[in-house]
């Protein structure tokens, strides 16, 4: 806060007077420091994900391929499509049902998805199975229950 220091012209006497007026300049030298910290600041907060986006189209002259279901239900029993198979043979039934025995077939995706009552250890021992024997693009599904 501001004083005068010299009354109206004329009163003789000096008097001190209080001004009133806000004095900005601090206000707006931490704002602008303020400014600086955030803009700093700003692009360390970002975190870069890689995402595997399919194309926008698919290329021409290829149909997209029917996508493979592998699907566990609370009793334990894996299914392929509408095909039950075991742990055992996980790997190759799911080479079969993308269509050829070659190890091309590791290189495709393969979607897993359990019902809801499903134990965790038997989800868990599906992913390992599919894991260890080279299929490593693998999604997972969820369906909402109601």
């Amino acid at each position: 806060m501001g004083s005068k220091l010299s009354g109206p012209s004329g009163s003789g006497g000096k008097t001190i007077a209080q001004n009133a007026d806000i004095n900005v300049t601090p206000f707006v030298d931490i704002m602008l420091v303020l400014l600086i910290i955030f803009m700093v600041a700003a692009p360390l907060a970002t975190v870069s994900i890689r995402l595997d986006l399919p194309p926008a189209t698919p290329p021409t002259g290829e149909e997209p391929k029917e996508p493979v279901y592998i699907t566990i239900q609370d009793s334990g029993s894996i299914f392929i499509a509408e095909q039950q198979t075991t742990i055992e043979t996980l790997a190759v039934d799911v080479c079969a049902a993308l269509g050829g025995g070659s190890p091309a077939c590791q290189e495709e995706r393969v979607f897993v998805r359990a019902q809801p009552e499903v134990k965790y250890v038997s989800f868990m021992e599906v992913m390992n199975d599919l894991q260890k024997n080279g299929f490593y693009k693998v999604g997972l599904l969820n369906e909402d229950i109601e």
